[in-house]
């Protein structure tokens, strides 16, 4: 008998003597029979109930999630360019065009952009940046990476390169006691059009049921190099998919989510070998309200799962005008939408920015909504004083932000499972440095050395 039919055998029977069920069949392929991995506890053998939805600990993860909040940085703009983060290294191509990680190949000499990659691969995040994020308190990196890394068959102008430097991610992960959560930042297609999928556009993820593939492809890869690796503890399918521009992507991204977990629960199911991940399988929220999500690749058929989502207030003109009091208040009104999650929620990207005055932030040439140089929007206020370095920043401008971060984290750790913040650094763009938010004072030493505690901010 293959694999496949012992486990739809095993199923039946499991069924019949009212174990608990093994998940779900998807059509006609059921998913192969649950055997741990050599050397590996029963991913039964802890079924506690600690802070969460039942099951979460029935996968015997490396990392007790549900039980200790997450508090992380995401290491943004490294492996996955993003203009707005390192600017000067999109500024010395000479290229205006250049706008992306796809441009960055294809725009200009691939000798010359290949060695500016190894440059900035090299020098952007090092060891001492590990370092200093467990001495700040923290115990989680979320590590942005393209799916180009590992694949580029259909002939996208990327460089390859970066696996080894997740390698090396990984290594200075485990020697400073960090957990990594990595994260599939871009789909074959862009499954967003933002810049941070790795080409500004338009979302073609959903048109061509090959993206999906290449990308579980990708997933795989992953699920079985880090099955039970001890300091990667978590898997982010794909970040940030544009549900929200029709049903199609939506449909799409709902099936996708189904398949890239049995390709990361089961990495190992095509050469006939049943066992699985221990890995924390993370799925965004897409854009979607949190209650679309209820009841969504639950228990007991889907085991040890997670949804990200992100929190900003920036990307409308309405979001800028709000003032520093509603900015609070709006972080405020999240508690009750995410307690009432049945989910196990985290939210995956936030910051204390409250202008999007950041050089490049709405990708290069496009200008800032908040000091009217945005095209159809209406000047609010001169952005000289509210991003750069920050030593120009009023001691009004980083005690409103001191109280912005004391605010969200205690929402997102009494009301989640915790957080990441985007991002570590910023070349130039203090209001969303963790690292340039600790040198000056409005983000704290230590994450939960709360100067404004909840109950004095939320009505």
């Amino acid at each position: 008998m293959t694999l496949l039919a012992v486990a739809r055998t095993t199923l039946i029977a499991l069924l019949a003597s009212g174990v608990a069920a093994m998940p779900t069949m998807k059509g006609d392929v059921p998913r192969p029979e649950q055997v741990e991995a050599p050397g590996t506890p029963s991913p039964f053998a802890n079924t506690s109930n600690v802070d969460g939805p039942v099951g979460m600990n029935r996968i015997a993860m490396n990392w007790p999630y549900g039980q200790q909040k997450i508090r992380g940085v995401n290491l943004g703009g490294w492996l996955v360019l993003e203009s707005w983060i390192t600017p000067t290294l999109f500024d010395q191509t000479g290229n205006k065009n250049i706008i992306d990680e796809w441009t960055f190949g294809q725009l200009q000499d691939r000798a010359k952009a290949a060695a500016a990659l190894k440059r900035h691969w090299d020098s952007w995040i090092t060891e001492d940046d590990f370092r200093q994020i467990a001495a700040a308190g923290l115990n989680h990196v979320r590590l942005p990476i393209g799916y180009w890394a590992y694949d580029t068959s259909a002939g996208e102008p990327y460089h390859q390169g970066q696996a080894p430097y997740v390698d090396r991610a990984v290594d200075w992960a485990r020697k400073h006691g960090l957990r990594v959560l990595i994260e599939l930042h871009s789909a074959p297609g862009s499954q967003n059009g933002f810049d941070n999928s790795g080409r500004y556009g338009a979302p073609h993820f959903q048109d061509d049921p090959q993206n999906a593939v290449r990308l579980k492809k990708v997933v795989n890869i992953l699920a079985k190099k880090y099955a039970n690796d001890q300091t990667v503890t978590a898997l982010g399918l794909l970040n940030e998919p544009a549900t929200f521009y029709g049903q199609n992507i939506l449909d799409y991204t709902t099936q996708f989510w189904r398949d890239g977990y049995d390709t990361a629960r089961w990495p190992w199911a095509e050469e006939g070998n049943g066992a699985q991940s221990n890995l924390l399988i993370v799925i965004s929220d897409g854009f979607q309200p949190l209650s679309h999500w209820n009841n969504f690749m639950s228990e007991p058929q889907y085991t040890s799962v997670a949804i990200d989502t992100h929190y900003y207030q920036i990307f409308s003109n309405d979001e800028l005008r709000w003032t520093w009091p509603e900015r609070l208040q709006k972080v405020c009104s999240k508690r009750a939408p995410y307690s009432a999650s049945p989910n196990r929620l985290m939210v995956g990207e936030w910051s204390v920015a409250s202008t999007d005055c950041a050089k490049y932030l709405n990708t290069r040439n496009k200008g800032h909504r908040y000091d009217g140089t945005f095209a159809g929007s209406t000047r609010i206020g001169s952005c000289a004083d509210k991003t750069g370095d920050g030593n120009n920043f009023s001691s009004q401008y980083k005690d409103f932000m001191r109280q912005f971060f004391d605010t969200q984290v205690q929402v997102y750790e009494n009301h989640g499972q915790g957080w990441f913040y985007w991002t570590w650094k910023n070349e130039n763009a203090a209001d969303w440095s963790y690292k340039r938010g600790m040198e000056l004072g409005f983000i704290p030493r230590n994450p939960t050395s709360y100067k404004y505690p909840l109950a004095n901010t939320c009505r």
